[in-house]
C-alpha cells in the first residue's frame, strides 16, 4: 500500500508503535533520534501528532512565528550573567511536602499534578528509607528542548528551562524525551479554585499561569521569584533546611530555611554532591547531597517512616 497517499490516515496503534515501542527498545538516545525525525528540518512543513482529545492533528510549523507579549519576551531573555542552581540535602528531608503544596498553589496546579515530587527511596534492602525531592533538573544539555517542534520549551541564558504555553501545541514530545519524568500534561480546564483569580490575568511565562488545557507544566525554578531577587517557592516554604538555591557564577547558594549563605563549590565538595544519571550527558543544574546522618529515624519494614518529631505532632 502506498503510504504517501493522503487518504490513508495513520492509526493510533501505528503512532504508539513508532514512538512507544521504539522508545523502550532504544532508550533515551534512540528516543531523541526518533523524535527529531518529526522536526521541521526532517519532515517538511507539516507534522502530525495525537492531541489531548486522542485525535490526530496536523500542524504546519514552518510558518509559525513568535507573537510575544512583553512578559513573554522578558521571560525568554532570562537574567543576564546568572546561572541558577539548586542543591537538595537528602539528609534533611522529612517528607513534609510543604514544598509541593507551595509549588502547586503558586502555579495553580491540581492536586494530581505535582511538578515537584517527593519520592521515598531505598538504595538496597536493609539500608533504610530516605526521601528525595525531584524537580525538573534544568539541564545544561536538555533533551526536551531539542524535540519541541515549535520552540515552546527552551533554555534561557541563566540556565532555567521554561515552557511557553501560548505556543505549546500539546504534542508531548518533551515528556517522552525527558529522562527524569519532570513534566505533566494539562488534561483538564482551569482548576475551579483559581478561576476567578485567572479571569483577567495576562499569561506570565515565568509563572506559567494561567494554566491551559492541552499544554505542559513543569518545575520552572520559580523564575518569577528569582526575577525580583527572591528564593523559589519550594525553597522558601521548606521548614527543614532541605533546599539551597543560588548562582553558579557567583559560587554562592542560600538555604531557604536558615537563610544562611555559603560557597556552592565548598558545599558540593565537602558533602560529596552528585547529579542524577550523569551518564546521559544532560548536565543537570540540580545537585543532591547524600542522605548521611538523617534527621529522621525509619522503620525498615516500611510501616512507619516518619521522623519522631512528626509522629509526636500527629498525636497531639
Amino acid at each position: 500500500m502506498d503510504q504517501t497517499n493522503e487518504s490513508v490516515k495513520p492509526s493510533r496503534r501505528a503512532f504508539l508503535k513508532k514512538f512507544g515501542m521504539t522508545l523502550g527498545a532504544v532508550g533515551v538516545v534512540g528516543a531523541l533520534g526518533v523524535l527529531n525525525s518529526c522536526s521541521t528540518k526532517e519532515a517538511g512543513k507539516k507534522f502530525r501528532f495525537i492531541n489531548a482529545k486522542g485525535e490526530w492533528e496536523e500542524v504546519d510549523v514552518s510558518n509559525m512565528k513568535l507573537h510575544l507579549t512583553e512578559l513573554q519576551k522578558r521571560g525568554r531573555e532570562g537574567i543576564h550573567n546568572k546561572k541558577f542552581v539548586k542543591v537538595i540535602d537528602l539528609s534533611k528531608c522529612k517528607n513534609a511536602q510543604i514544598c509541593m503544596s507551595a509549588c502547586q498553589k503558586a502555579h495553580h496546579l491540581r492536586p494530581e499534578q505535582p511538578i515537584m515530587n517527593v519520592l521515598r527511596m531505598e538504595n538496597s534492602n536493609g539500608t533504610g528509607f530516605y526521601f528525595m525531592p525531584k524537580p525538573c533538573q534544568h539541564c545544561d544539555n536538555p533533551p526536551c528542548t531539542k524535540v519541541c517542534p515549535v520552540d515552546a520549551t527552551f533554555k534561557r541564558e541563566d540556565g532555567i528551562v521554561l515552557i511557553d504555553n501560548e505556543r505549546c501545541i500539546g504534542c508531548r514530545f518533551c515528556i517522552a524525551a525527558c529522562p527524569y519524568s519532570a513534566r505533566v500534561f494539562n488534561w483538564s480546564d482551569v482548576d475551579p479554585r483559581y478561576a476567578e483569580e485567572e479571569k483577567d490575568l495576562i499569561y506570565n511565562i515565568e509563572l506559567n499561569v494561567p494554566q491551559k488545557k492541552g499544554t505542559i507544566s513543569k518545575c520552572i525554578f520559580s523564575a518569577d521569584r528569582v526575577r525580583i531577587g527572591k528564593l523559589p517557592y519550594c525553597v522558601s516554604a521548606c521548614p527543614n533546611g532541605v533546599y539551597w538555591f543560588g548562582d553558579f557564577n557567583e559560587d554562592v547558594v542560600t538555604n531557604g530555611t536558615s537563610k544562611e549563605s555559603t560557597r556552592l563549590s565548598t558545599l558540593l565538595e565537602e558533602k560529596g554532591a552528585y547529579t542524577l544519571i550523569p551518564e546521559l550527558g544532560t548536565k543537570p543544574r540540580v545537585y543532591y547531597l547524600p542522605p548521611v546522618d538523617r534527621l529522621s529515624k525509619y522503620d525498615y519494614n516500611g510501616i512507619n517512616y516518619l521522623g519522631e518529631k512528626e509522629a509526636d505532632q500527629s498525636e497531639e
